[in-house]
């Protein structure tokens, strides 16, 4: 008796928690400075430009990104009100600062070897239109436990972008083997957020059917003493550039093109003509 009342209570429980997942997912997506209030992906260069949706003149040299704002013009950097001429210095490749503009956060980020200026406006149409990311239901079949196999060092891997012509590179640390429907499969695995966690990106036979074409990205716990660790593809979710073309996303390396139908996690977003 107790067997039957647990496993409904056990699905609710997986539900939920994916539902919040899910909710936390959208919310940072569509929060006033998310992604989708991003309205410009402008290239620097040692030439001062001015931009529709940000204040000042902006150029990058090899002391990194400057901007030059006008008498009426300000930012605040760091808490910081600035005015005339400032400079952000050299910034770490996937790093950034983030100067206020008003309502506006003006994005100053180094992407594949570039220094780049994004702004983010929240009512950028993009957000305000917003209804919304379509999932697959929730499914613990999904839900799979893999081994992690470490390299003995980690391997500098170079995957293209979403931005043709750009690449990121990657310490690639190890490999993450596992089954899924019979199939046995491996994916690379890229630093992710926090000490020892993981981030996978990837492709599957539904990439371009029902999901977005170019990639998902899988978050992952740090793998048990001894190296077990637990996917759930429940969590498959877009990255940026599955709702913007001003998104600079890595895609996954070629190895990571899995060869079976992941139903699960994340659909193509309404944006780019999914259901």
């Amino acid at each position: 008796m107790t067997t039957v009342q647990s496993a409904p209570t056990e699905l609710r429980t997986f539900t939920q928690d994916w539902l919040d997942w899910y909710r936390a997912q959208e919310e940072r997506l569509a929060s006033p400075h998310g992604f989708l209030a991003v309205t410009g992906l402008h290239w620097l260069d040692d030439r001062p430009q001015r931009f529709p949706d940000a204040p000042g003149a902006w150029w990058t040299d090899t002391d990194g990104v400057a901007v030059t704002l006008d008498e009426e013009e300000e930012l605040v950097v760091d808490g910081e009100t600035v005015r005339g001429e400032h400079r952000f210095g050299v910034l770490p490749e996937r790093g950034g600062v983030e100067a206020v503009w008003g309502d506006a956060v003006i994005e100053v980020a180094r992407r594949g070897g570039h220094d780049i200026v994004r702004p983010r406006h929240p009512d950028a149409p993009l957000r305000t239109a917003f209804a919304g990311t379509p999932a697959y239901a929730p499914d613990p079949r999904w839900v799979v436990t893999g081994r992690y196999r470490a390299f003995d060092e980690p391997r500098p891997t170079t995957v293209g972008a979403a931005v043709e012509g750009l690449e990121h590179v990657y310490d690639a640390p190890g490999r993450i083997e596992f089954e899924l429907d019979g199939h046995a499969l491996s994916l690379t695995a890229f630093p992710g957020h926090g000490a020892g966690r993981l981030l996978v990106l990837f492709t599957d036979a539904t990439s371009g059917v029902t999901t977005y074409a170019a990639n998902r990205s899988l978050a992952l716990d740090p793998p048990a003493a001894d190296g077990t660790v637990v996917l759930d593809f429940n969590r498959a979710a877009n990255l940026p550039c599955a709702y913007t073309d001003l998104a600079t996303c890595p895609l996954p390396p070629a190895e990571n093109r899995l060869p079976v139908a992941v139903e699960a996690g994340q659909k193509t977003p309404r944006e780019r003509g999914g259901a």
